[in-house]
């Protein structure tokens, strides 16, 4: 049988699209600038559950689940690549016909979108308007440069059976993603294993996984591509899964880049810690400025 969807978000439209000849799924709502939501490795739209309802008093919002997550199709030996999974979502974009959009991306999905951007910028830079990027994935975090690499070899290629033998994998990778268990809301673990029923789930996340290295290897240089572009990184301090110094490396390397870091928050500040990171931003899509004791200070 399929798997069940979580239950629907008040407000929030579903719709599907055909991108390159397979289904998508997103889910839309809001009035106002686009802002396009990229979800990390294993997330869906999903994610922006707490998010939506606030956001959406800004700007017009577009969640996709990607290709190979969610509730979209599964693509056997899909390329992977952040420079595909870059042009995937400008074509999503192009196909809603979105331009001078806002895009916020979270862990893999912020790595998605430094490519798309760079991508974008390589194109003459009429989609993407500003970027929010979200303990976002970056060859500086000493826990993915030996973590990673293992999850993509033999360790990784176990995974599947792992996740669909072991239910308990599934609580303690999520756990992991929180500085404070307490904080995880009911529905949440449920809601993030819906779609690891759907054959071919797992699968897709190792293909990630296996180009890895190669994607962080080419990140530097397209991170040059966004010297110009106006960007707020939002991190958690207690990220587990990529440590918030590797964010002040991204910040040195865009000089119109602004840095916000969450005290006591890990890898998921829109769940974890949903009032603070809506108002932060809130605060950038509406072009308000900070008081200069909320900004991080280094060291």
């Amino acid at each position: 049988m399929p798997a069940p969807m979580p239950p629907p978000i008040a407000g929030v439209d579903e719709r599907w699209l055909d991108l390159a000849g397979h289904r998508q799924r997103y889910l839309t709502c809001g009035a106002g600038p686009p802002l396009v939501l990229v979800h990390g490795l294993l997330g869906y739209s999903f994610s922006w559950r707490f998010n939506y309802a606030v956001l959406g008093g800004a700007a017009t919002l577009y969640a996709p689940d990607s290709l190979g997550t969610g509730f979209s199709a599964r693509v056997p030996e899909l390329d992977c690549s952040l420079r595909a999974s870059a042009t995937r979502l400008l074509a999503f974009m192009d196909a809603l016909g979105l331009r001078n959009a806002d895009l916020l991306g979270t862990s893999h999905g912020g790595a998605v979108a430094v490519f798309a951007a760079a991508l974008d910028r390589e194109q003459g830079g009429r989609r993407i308007r500003r970027l929010i990027l979200v303990d976002a994935v970056n060859p500086w975090s000493a826990r993915g440069r030996w973590l990673v690499p293992l999850l993509a070899g033999s360790i990784g290629r176990a995974l599947p059976w792992a996740v669909r033998n072991f239910a308990w994998t599934q609580g303690y990778w999520l756990r992991r993603q929180y500085a404070d268990h307490s904080r995880i809301a009911p529905g949440t673990l449920d809601g993030y294993t819906r779609p690891l029923a759907i054959g071919g789930t797992m699968e897709h996340a190792h293909r990630i996984l296996r180009c890895w290295g190669a994607d962080l290897r080419a990140y530097p240089q397209e991170l040059e591509k966004l010297r110009e572009l106006e960007t707020l990184l939002l991190w958690g301090r207690e990220d587990s899964a990529v440590y918030v110094d590797s964010a002040y490396e991204v910040e040195r390397r865009l000089p119109r880049a602004r840095l916000v870091v969450l005290p006591g928050v890990g890898h998921l500040p829109y769940e974890e810690s949903p009032e603070e990171f809506n108002r932060v931003v809130m605060a950038f899509l509406q072009q308000d400025a900070q008081p200069a004791q909320e900004r991080t200070q280094h060291g």
